[in-house]
């Protein structure tokens, strides 16, 4: 099993949320809208998703991280699973020119609407679907707040394909610690199909297969 790495909660806190008018806003509806993963769940009101994903550098900060955390260099081969827009990718193919770096999404629109400059190097795909890669390719694979918009059997595919074609891997996935926490995230989370405490996941890991590293964000 991994190691349980603090890279992504200083840019999740960052962000204020008030949880309750979300939770009594037509949330239903919003999440019918927000699990099409287009315009409205990235761009459009922020009752539907994001409120509008534009890229402001706050990637940058993890790239170097896992730059240095995961030792990659311009020879390293990089998969993010669940890459959205590509932010963090576009961060990393900046500090390591000439790297190789792929990602998928499920949304046509995040690819769409990904920076020129790597557009080409990511693709409309489904995260619970096997991998068409071969075994071990990347060094590092990375797919973060993704995996939890899973259902439990798909969860499995998706660990187990994340664990055959990476030698390094880090997740992070949303979770809660407490009853108010798992209250926040009930009113807040649009997408989510898999809520579990910290010791569960860790136990599906294991379960799973899974041998990678690992985060996990609260709603505090």
């Amino acid at each position: 099993m991994g190691e349980l790495i603090n890279f992504i909660a200083k840019n999740h806190n960052r962000t204020t949320r008030d949880y309750l008018p979300r939770m009594v806003d037509n949330k239903v509806i919003c999440m019918d809208i927000a699990k099409k993963y287009d315009k409205d769940f990235w761009d459009g009101d922020r009752k539907y998703g994001y409120g509008g994903y534009v890229y402001d550098g706050r990637w940058k900060t993890v790239a170097e991280e896992l730059i240095h955390y995961y030792q990659l260099s311009i020879n390293s081969k990089i998969l993010d699973v669940g890459c959205g827009k590509g932010f963090l990718l576009y961060e990393i193919s900046k500090l390591l020119p000439g790297v190789t770096f792929y990602g998928f999404d499920i949304s046509q629109y995040a690819i769409n609407h990904a920076k020129p400059e790597i557009r080409n190097n990511i693709y409309v795909y489904d995260t619970k679907d096997p991998y068409p890669y071969g075994d071990k390719y990347f060094d590092l694979i990375i797919s973060l707040t993704t995996l939890h918009n899973l259902q439990i059997f798909h969860l499995k595919n998706a660990l187990q394909e994340i664990e055959r074609v990476g030698r390094n891997k880090f997740i992070c996935v949303e979770s809660y610690r407490t009853n108010q926490e798992l209250f926040n995230l009930q009113c807040w989370a649009l997408t989510c199909e898999s809520f579990y405490q910290p010791q569960e996941w860790i136990w599906l890991f294991k379960e799973f297969g899974y041998s990678g590293d690992y985060e996990f964000i609260y709603f505090e």
